[in-house]
């Protein structure tokens, strides 16, 4: 099957600008049918003068589980986990049937200077059904360990290593976490971000911002081979979701960390022409200017593209809803008409 990345340009904005600044907001990983939300907070790093620095005494990195079925929101528990303010949301994956939660750490404090930053490996396993929620293993991914995904069935998890050009495999019966190889893409600069199955499992994507690629794994229950198909969309590819249908994966591209504006890639998953398409739209906050813009993402005949303001770097959809939503160390995402 052939994939191809589409673009057109196709954006509405709203002229809402949003005045002071949003720190430190928690990183959510949704389940939109659950009522389920799943917090990893990084303690250990501050921006100063917009530069990230580690705190005098920092504190342990934590997980928060919150229950969205009450109004307000209520803290079900939170407890220490390693974290990392690199890769969210795509750093924290729910299991299917909710059982469980994965937390991936990319960056940890270096023990020979706490002053400075070293790559991870860590990755907590959370039984999300015990009284309270708790961590009950902490395994090993890969340097830099950032995005991740769970299959449909529940059977399979895949982690993008960042600092290590791998995608670590894990089985999974239960709640229980396997260890069963690594894909190497050969290049530990080529910095695999983030992963998304489709919905049958037997494809899953690998978003590569360190050479601008997207890979293309095949999926054969717990066998999982590189196809070394690869994409190129836009610059620095990210975070990455698949809708529900399977027909299209959605990326979004950090770029050059310069202010510019770069697309959102849709990727046509069907191997046919692009159909007419229509998604409703959604709110975001920006980081960089700081502007709540509306997204009406809409499908043509040509190829898709959409302008979505500075660094697209986070962005999930919507299961429930139909809808792309993009989140961020200093977003506020929600759903819009």
């Amino acid at each position: 099957m052939k994939y191809r990345i589409l673009r057109i340009e196709a954006v509405v904005v709203a002229g809402i600008v949003v005045t002071g600044a949003i720190a430190a907001l928690p990183l959510f990983s949704l389940n939109a049918v659950a009522q389920i939300a799943v917090s990893s907070n990084d303690s250990k790093v501050v921006l100063v003068n917009g530069v990230v620095t580690v705190p005098a005494n920092p504190v342990d990195d934590t997980v928060t589980v919150i229950n969205l079925g009450v109004s307000p929101p209520k803290v079900v528990a939170e407890f220490k986990a390693p974290s990392s303010v690199a890769g969210p949301p795509q750093n924290v994956a729910v299991a299917p049937d909710e059982s469980f939660a994965l937390v991936a750490s990319s960056m940890k404090l270096d023990p020979a200077d706490p002053k400075k930053q070293v790559p991870d490996n860590r990755l907590s396993v959370i039984d999300l059904k015990a009284k309270p929620p708790a961590v009950i293993a902490t395994l090993e991914s890969g340097l830099g360990a950032n995005g991740m995904a769970i299959n449909k069935a529940g059977t399979l998890a895949l982690v993008a290593n960042r600092h290590e050009g791998t995608v670590s495999i894990f089985t999974i019966a239960g709640n229980k976490l396997t260890a069963a190889g690594k894909i190497d893409f050969g290049d530990p600069k080529s910095s695999p971000s983030a992963v998304a199955f489709t919905p049958d499992g037997k494809t899953a994507l690998v978003t590569r911002d360190g050479d601008h690629r997207i890979s293309v794994l095949s999926v054969d229950g717990s066998k999982v081979t590189d196809t070394k198909r690869v994409m190129t969309g836009g610059h620095r590819p990210y975070a990455i979701e698949v809708s529900p249908k399977g027909d299209i994966a959605v990326v979004g591209n950090q770029g050059a960390n310069a202010g510019d504006i770069m697309p959102v890639n849709v990727i046509d998953l069907s191997g046919k022409a692009a159909a007419h398409r229509q998604h409703r739209g959604c709110w975001a906050i920006h980081r960089r200017p700081g502007v709540l813009r509306r997204w009406q993402v809409s499908g043509g005949d040509s190829a898709e593209r959409l302008e979505s303001g500075a660094e697209p770097s986070i962005l999930q959809r919507s299961r429930s809803a139909g809808r792309f939503q993009r989140q961020g160390n200093d977003a506020y995402q929600g759903g819009g008409s």
